[in-house]
């Protein structure tokens, strides 16, 4: 059986430098659309709440308004009721006949003002709505606005970077093909313990990049000798030598110039 091609730890790592690369230039694409894509969901949000609300005030206003002309058809009855009372006492034949009808009369004027009493309360209660009506327009006008400004935002940035997004996702998961389980595994776990996601450095004036701390000269040359993975004692990243990292940007930085 053929023995199977060990890979180099120089491929190793220029593999690993060059997925931190494309990583690199997908957080800046991510960057650039920021708090965008949470603000036009939390707008989306806002706005769908104020039109259930919005909503909500109509059919009370509608609701106030029903009970409005039920309340003066109480007030018409009513006061048919009272003109045949009236005709009724003109032809009364004995004091009980006269104080039953006086009785009716007197609900019917109590009826009236209960109703009158209850559409005077309704139509308070609909003006109010009505003004948080015209309030809640107002709002969801701007806010609606203010969603079409930001959904342009994002779609200018999207139409600008979402090629070149899915382009370097595909490159990134063709590199991470290309490296051993326990390395990727190693190189997500730094990535995602660290701010600016760079779990692969190189050597820049004797230190790891964006570090003070000098790394003995002894490492940096075996370092730049790519026989072993070695990382930062302080950060944990891993180390590449300022040469290769130089080839692989320039390498990268072409791929980059497609977009």
């Amino acid at each position: 059986m053929a023995k199977k091609k060990e890979i180099l730890v120089e491929d190793k790592l220029r593999a690993l430098y060059n997925l931190q690369l494309i990583d690199s230039r997908i957080d800046e694409i991510r960057n650039l659309r920021g708090e965008l894509p949470l603000e036009v969901e939390d707008l989306e949000n806002e706005i769908s709440g104020l039109n259930v609300k919005l909503q909500k005030f109509k059919d009370e206003v509608t609701e106030n308004e029903n009970g409005i002309a039920a309340q003066k058809n109480t007030i018409d009855g009513a006061k048919e009721l009272l003109k045949k009372y009236e005709e009724k006492l003109k032809n009364v034949r004995n004091n009980r006949e006269y104080n039953s009808i006086v009785k009716e009369q007197e609900f019917q004027e109590l009826e009236i003002q209960l109703a009158e009493k209850q559409i005077k309360e309704m139509k308070a209660s609909m003006e109010h709505k009505k003004e948080i009506i015209e309030q809640s327009k107002e709002r969801l006008e701007i806010k609606s606005n203010h969603l079409k400004h930001k959904k342009s935002e994002l779609d200018a940035i999207m139409s600008e970077t979402e090629k070149e997004e899915a382009f370097l996702s595909e490159k990134s998961a063709e590199y991470q093909q290309l490296i051993e389980e326990r390395l990727l595994a190693a190189y997500n776990r730094i990535r995602s313990s660290v701010r600016n996601g760079l779990a692969v450095v190189s050597i820049e004036r004797g230190a790891s990049a964006g570090s003070f701390f000098t790394i003995p000269p002894q490492t940096q040359v075996e370092i730049a000798a790519r026989k072993k993975i070695i990382t930062d004692e302080h950060s944990g990243r891993i180390l590449v030598d300022s040469v290769l990292a130089e080839e692989e940007k320039e390498k990268m930085e072409k791929l980059f110039a497609k977009f």
